[in-house]
């Protein structure tokens, strides 16, 4: 092993490709090192790396070939701003297309709504949507819920104890709070939950945390308030500071009923001449088809969260977009869509989003990409003058951007005309 750091670098400044993929494969230097070996020169690391794959690849699958990862770019990306805070052992970048759909007339003001996706048809309808939507006046939004989660679960030596805790937490929010607030200075501990089960205690902390998507932040003083509490319960014992009550990354009822992140509503009435003229459709099958689809065959199918068209769509092209946890589209996409015929005979839509995890400041957000597609929409970075606004901004433009999503496909399914947009715009 290259044990002493000073010779490693004098080594690794005059050290020749071939020298490094022979240290690689003798393991005398660590596959994820090569970064902080080769530092500041990561465009090298990443090569070495892909060279290194491709020289395994060759030697133990027939398939592979000297052109292996070829179509896989890496060159002219500046790894600096990923190295040690969003990837590892990185081989290189896959681009991924963004349109933009909108703008949409939202509270009075317009947005863009950004999505990076690779499905045809899918920013030529929710552009329809959004288009249709500003024509009428534009929708409206209401936040109905702030606050990120995580759910620790405990073990005591019986029941009568993990009930004297239960008891405990919920008559002692102020102090929970206060051991919450020694580890940040944006975030906010607002309500906590505790089930129990026998002797275990599932324990779900909600937490506002500003313009931050709060996962870190409200691990970090979860976890401080747990230390604090073994004091008060010596015989507790923390079995995961995650005990999937939270719950993130997975669909569950507590984040449909009780949310987690942002809720967020938003609303759009559509005269009933514009679902004629560029919808090609009417409100009354509009609103017949919701029923029968999205809330009937929704219920037929014992869904959580999915009374919806198609809401993670929207999500997940966004999500991409804005530099956000992909994986937290299972919880964010959770919605559910409703349709009515007003006395006039405009169709009123709305759309419900409980649990819209999202964050302007730290993970994907600092790429310079990303970071430019978030000030394209005016919610890059914190908000100094009122913190949370930002992140609470881009929830409300998800939500938008899953409205007029909803609008056009349900509008396209009524008319019969899904497999057709889809053969226009998805083929070649």
């Amino acid at each position: 092993m290259l044990r002493s750091t000073s010779r490693a670098i004098r080594w690794a400044s005059t050290a020749t490709d071939g020298e490094i993929l022979a240290k690689l494969q003798k393991k005398e230097l660590k596959f994820h090192g090569l970064e902080k070996f080769l530092e500041p020169d990561y465009e090298r690391a990443v090569r070495l790396r892909r060279e290194f794959i491709k020289d395994y690849m060759l030697s133990h699958d027939r398939e592979a070939t000297s052109e292996t990862l070829n179509t896989v770019p890496y060159k002219e990306y500046d790894y600096s701003n990923v190295v040690g805070s969003n990837c590892e052992n990185i081989i290189g970048y896959v681009p991924i297309p963004i349109g933009m759909a909108g703008p949409i007339l939202m509270d009075g003001r317009e947005y863009p709504i950004p999505m990076a996706t690779t499905e045809g048809a899918l920013v030529a309808s929710t552009h329809r949507g959004a288009r249709c939507i500003s024509r009428a006046g534009g929708c409206i939004t209401r936040v109905c819920g702030d606050g990120m989660t995580r759910a620790p679960v405990v073990s005591l030596p019986n029941l009568s104890r993990s009930a004297e805790l239960q008891d405990w937490i919920e008559g002692n929010l102020n102090q929970l709070q206060a051991w919450f607030s020694e580890t940040t200075r944006f975030g906010k501990l607002v309500s906590t939950k505790v089930r129990i089960v026998g002797r275990k205690a599932y324990i779900r902390f909600r937490a506002t945390t500003g313009d931050a998507m709060g996962m870190n932040m409200i691990s970090k003083g979860t976890d401080n308030i747990m230390n604090n509490l073994k004091k008060v319960f010596p015989d507790m014992e923390v079995l995961s500071l995650s005990g999937n009550m939270c719950t993130d990354k997975k669909p569950s009822a507590i984040n449909w009923l009780d949310g987690r992140g942002k809720g967020i509503v938003a609303e759009a009435i559509i005269p009933k001449e514009i679902v004629s003229e560029v919808l090609k459709t009417d409100v009354k099958k509009m609103v017949s088809l919701n029923i029968d689809k999205n809330l009937i065959g929704s219920a037929m199918a014992a869904s959580i969260g999915g009374f919806n068209a198609h809401a993670s769509n929207a999500v997940a092209a966004v999500y991409l977009a804005c530099g956000q946890d992909p994986a937290q589209v299972v919880e964010s996409a959770t919605a559910i869509t409703t349709m009515e015929e007003d006395e006039d005979g405009s169709l009123r839509i709305a759309v419900t989003m409980p649990s819209i995890e999202v964050g302007t400041i730290g993970g994907g957000t600092t790429l310079p990409a990303q970071k430019g597609i978030l000030e394209l929409i005016g919610c890059a970075g914190a908000n100094h003058d009122k913190p949370g606004d930002n992140a609470l901004l881009l929830a409300r433009v998800v939500c938008s951007a899953v409205l007029s999503a909803e609008l056009s496909l349900m509008a396209g399914l009524s008319a019969g005309h899904l497999v057709r947009a889809h053969m226009d715009l998805n083929r070649k």
